[in-house]
């Protein structure tokens, strides 16, 4: 069963389509070249106060290599937080590190009736001004309403008010103070916070603090874990997830690939302060789909990782069961 798609994201073609005019004229093996650089250089190695994005060449190539699979991840992540969420939604929206906007068009998609104000904070001016651009002709107006703030991330931290705090691929690109730093300064001022690292080992570890930072600070963890104590997910395992990304051609060429899709792997964290409901369970593997029944691999709230079998004499249940997919609550709502 292929990942999750992302439901009603009619943003993530609008992004691609502005993606397209603003890397128009970028030649591909240029793009390519720097995506090579990139991606040997741009994960954990570089100090809190100095960009990775040196110039508009390195953010366009950046833009086209990894703005489509952010956007992705984080608005999967923000789509099992608002279904637990009910009726919340934020008047102020913090995107830090945000750079390029992936996720703060996430955010525009995940509330797309709703008007809200929306803050990016990067240390790269040129990551902020190609964010800016973007999303002037942006089709929701809290895009481009959006301010784009440069900030350095190094502690002391102190982030304005905010209803909703977005930290999306960034902690690799801190020391572990430093985001440690990030967390607390996003626990103490938000009602809300979602957490997107790559769906590696280390990116799941980062989480897993993130996750113990969120809950000591007294929020409620709404995603993707049912439970508040221990995560049963230790040792060699590690919670992850997949979004469905669909490529454009300037992407492929970007990549180096040939298929029109890709999936993208992500650890998540969703947070919200007060009484919370969360999830009563959550598929975390692929469902095994054989003749007559369905095993679902699930995280539930007693703690335990858990194989269930679902047969065909489960009726609706059983039909529930060959339609879920990795990374959705179980039982469904």
């Amino acid at each position: 069963m292929p990942p999750v798609e992302i439901p009603g994201s009619s943003l993530g073609d609008e992004l691609r389509i502005a993606l397209a005019a603003v890397l128009d004229g970028l030649p591909p093996r240029r793009a390519a070249q720097a995506v090579e650089r990139l991606i040997a250089n741009y994960r954990g190695r570089t100090p809190t106060d100095a960009p990775v994005l040196r110039d508009r060449s390195d953010v366009a190539a950046y833009a086209a290599y990894r703005m489509p699979a952010t956007f992705a991840a984080v608005r999967a992540a923000l789509a099992a937080f608002r279904a637990r969420a009910g009726q919340w939604s934020p008047s102020q929206h913090l995107d830090i590190g945000g750079g390029t906007g992936a996720a703060t068009w996430a955010v525009a998609d995940a509330w797309p009736g709703d008007g809200f104000a929306t803050t990016v904070l990067d240390w790269s001016e040129a990551a902020l001004d190609l964010g800016r651009t973007l999303a002037s002709d942006a089709p929701h107006p809290v895009l481009r309403a959006a301010q784009w703030r440069r900030h350095s991330l190094g502690a002391p931290l102190t982030l304005p008010a905010a209803d909703l705090i977005t930290i999306s691929y960034v902690l690799s690109e801190l020391d572990t103070a430093d985001g440690a730093s990030v967390i607390a300064e996003a626990a103490r001022t938000a009602q809300a916070v979602v957490v997107v690292e790559p769906g590696t080992p280390a990116g799941y570890r980062r989480v897993l603090r993130a996750r113990q930072q969120l809950i000591d600070a007294g929020l409620t963890v709404l995603a993707p874990c049912p439970r508040a104590d221990t995560c049963p997910v230790q040792g060699e395992d590690w919670c992850h997830f997949a979004a469905r990304v669909n490529r454009s051609s300037l992407h492929r060429q970007v990549k180096g690939g040939s298929l029109p899709y890709e999936d993208e792997k992500f650890s998540y964290v969703a947070a919200l302060r007060g009484d919370a409901t969360p999830a009563p369970g959550r598929v975390v593997r692929h469902p095994q789909i054989r003749k007559g029944q369905v095993l679902l691999d699930l995280c539930l709230p007693e703690g335990d990782l858990q194989r269930t079998i679902v047969t065909k004499r489960h009726g609706e249940l059983y039909r529930a069961a060959r339609d879920a997919a990795w990374g959705d609550r179980w039982p469904p709502a």
